[in-house]
């Protein structure tokens, strides 16, 4: 698996989610379990069936979210001087070439995706069409939608 690239505040945000399910969702879990079980015959028990369901997939979702902690990449967007091409959690324009637009994105780590923001994942079609590219570059990118063509335009630092 790739790393998961991320900030330092992403780190945490994951960081402080995983140890409110352990610490809060779980248990409730747990207990929710135990009562229904206290009641009596399983088999037909819609609560204790609901609740071990539930509890399995959070639990997946806890071991997902330690693996991308386990793999992250913290990226200090604030440290040394800033590089002259497209990389993490920087803002650039571009020309889409196919229509005339011209459209900024920020390249970021996959938890911080947000497209309709321009925020789009480091690890995506886009993404990697993007990375180290500098302004004047031209670049085609393929795409569920078929293939883009793009001129960088520009290229700034994004704060977070």
């Amino acid at each position: 698996m790739s790393d998961s690239v991320m900030t330092p505040k992403a780190y945490d945000i994951l960081r402080r989610d995983i140890d409110r399910l352990e610490k809060e969702e779980v248990p409730e879990l747990r207990e929710r379990i135990a009562k229904a079980r206290d009641e009596g015959d399983l088999s037909e028990n819609a609560e204790y069936h609901g609740a071990r369901e539930r509890l399995a997939l959070l639990l997946a979702k806890i071991n997902e979210m330690k693996g991308q902690l386990s793999r992250a990449q913290i990226i200090d967007i604030g440290s040394g001087p800033a590089p002259d091409f497209i990389d993490h959690y920087r803002r650039f324009k571009v020309l889409r070439l196919n229509d005339n637009k011209t459209i900024e994105y920020t390249l970021v780590g996959e938890l911080d995706e947000d497209f309709a923001a321009g925020k789009i994942p480091s690890n995506s079609p886009l993404g990697q069409g993007f990375m180290r590219k500098k302004p004047g570059d031209e670049v085609s990118i393929r795409v569920p939608a078929g293939i883009k063509k793009f001129k960088v335009l520009e290229i700034n630092i994004d704060s977070e």
